[in-house]
């Protein structure tokens, strides 16, 4: 009887230490997918990238959760709120505002 419960003991610690060493590189992988803000470009890159692309009179810049958000002048002229990248600066979606 302690034969058996020792051996199925050793299984099912085999069994979690083998889950566990499987779900490690699993959050690893997540962690570092995940930008921080230390290697976010500064306010000022963004809006230097942003007038390079032909955007001007920048309302707001400001950091959010996971993203840029940026309220300018788009090259045709017209209002717009723009989601931008933070660590290449790349536009990630434009919104164009209704004018007042």
């Amino acid at each position: 009887m302690r034969t058996t419960t020792f051996i199925a003991t050793l299984a099912l610690t085999g069994g979690l230490l083998g889950a566990g060493a499987m779900l490690v590189p699993a959050f690893a992988q997540n962690a570092a997918a995940t930008p921080t803000q230390s290697n976010w470009m500064s306010l000022q890159e963004v809006q230097s990238k942003l007038e390079a692309a032909g955007y001007r009179d920048f309302e707001k810049v400001e950091r959010e959760r996971d993203k840029y958000e940026v309220k300018a002048t788009d090259p045709q002229g017209q209002r717009v709120e723009l989601d931008v990248d933070p660590l290449s600066g790349d536009v990630l979606k434009t919104e164009v505002k209704r004018s007042k």
